[in-house]
């Protein structure tokens, strides 16, 4: 979070400098700026990072943003369309491309006090691809056409509404990224655990956070915006539960499929003094489900 703040410090002070030169400059009877309907086109650049079973802090795992590892945030982009109502309230749609990963290798500065995940050795990758709709609150705005005050040039605010996104961990095996899914790495699909079914790699989620707007012009807006993803499901990293029997493998796979579920399923032998997992060791905690979020500035263009 550090260096997100750092990330996010100039601009705020860019921003707060700009909003101070351009106090003369008030272009709010522009029929762009005051017009009742708006809508917009844009794009946006930032960093995507998750919190799941993998990697994280000290101790067994902490809720939220105790667990965030920054260094695993990776690039992400989104294009997007919205609408709006006197700028107040804004309907966006918009298609994001992203990556996450996480590793318990990562841990190996504290594994003494990791909770053991250091020693269990695991990591993913997975792209992101999400569409949304989500609605945007700017309280600023309702103030203006409650008071009859000046347009504000800066706006925060808030969102949240539903999407829809696909998603594939896999793990790296002998120099190359494998699916993880089809090799049922916590026996999803096998009939000796029918309580763990395999899982769905298109899903919906609920995206939640907020942001702050700068009107650069009446047909430009940049933005500064901060969302989490609300998500069902705890196998974003293909880690959730209990280790399985090893032995069950051979009834469902060969060859080199069989050599790759066995290797990756269970990683603790790559570990200097690490020992092979026993059956219903703790692999996860199904107690949490795992989530994804992003940092990004957008720019946009008012048609």
């Amino acid at each position: 979070m550090k260096r997100v703040f750092l990330l996010i410090s100039p601009l705020l002070l860019l921003l707060l400098s700009a909003h101070t030169v351009a106090a003369q400059i008030d272009f709010s009877d522009d029929p762009y700026y005051s017009n009742k309907y708006t809508v917009e086109v844009g794009a946006s650049l930032g960093i995507m990072n998750c919190l799941t079973d993998l990697g994280g802090g000290k101790g067994p795992g902490k809720n939220f943003i105790k667990d965030i590892d920054p260094g695993n945030s990776l690039p992400q982009g989104s294009i997007y369309f919205s609408g709006a109502y006197r700028n107040a309230l804004v309907l966006r749609t918009e298609a994001v491309w992203g990556i996450v990963k996480a590793s318990d290798r990562l841990l190996e500065k504290i594994k003494d006090n990791s909770g053991s995940r250091y020693e269990r050795n695991l990591s993913f990758r997975s792209s992101i691809f999400e569409v949304s709709l989500v609605a945007e609150i700017h309280p600023r705005y309702f103030k203006h056409y409650r008071d009859n005050e000046k347009l504000p040039r800066i706006s925060p605010y808030l969102l949240g509404g539903i999407g829809y996104f696909a998603f594939n961990p896999q793990a790296k095996y002998d120099g190359n990224w494998i699916d993880l899914r089809p090799l049922s790495t916590e026996g999803q699909g096998f009939a000796e655990y029918p309580d763990r079914r395999a899982y769905k790699l298109k899903q919906i989620n609920f995206p939640v956070g907020g942001g702050i707007r700068y009107k650069i012009s009446p047909m430009l807006n940049f933005s500064a915006e901060c969302v989490y993803r609300i998500l069902n499901t705890d196998y974003l990293d293909d880690v959730s539960t209990r280790y399985i029997d090893k032995n069950l493998y051979a009834n469902y796979f060969s060859g080199e499929q069989l050599n790759m579920a066995l290797t990756l399923q269970d990683r603790q032998t790559e570990i200097s003094g690490g020992r092979p997992a026993v059956t219903n060791d703790i692999r996860g905690n199904p107690s949490k489900n795992d989530a994804y979020f992003s940092f990004n500035f957008k720019i946009g263009i008012v048609l």
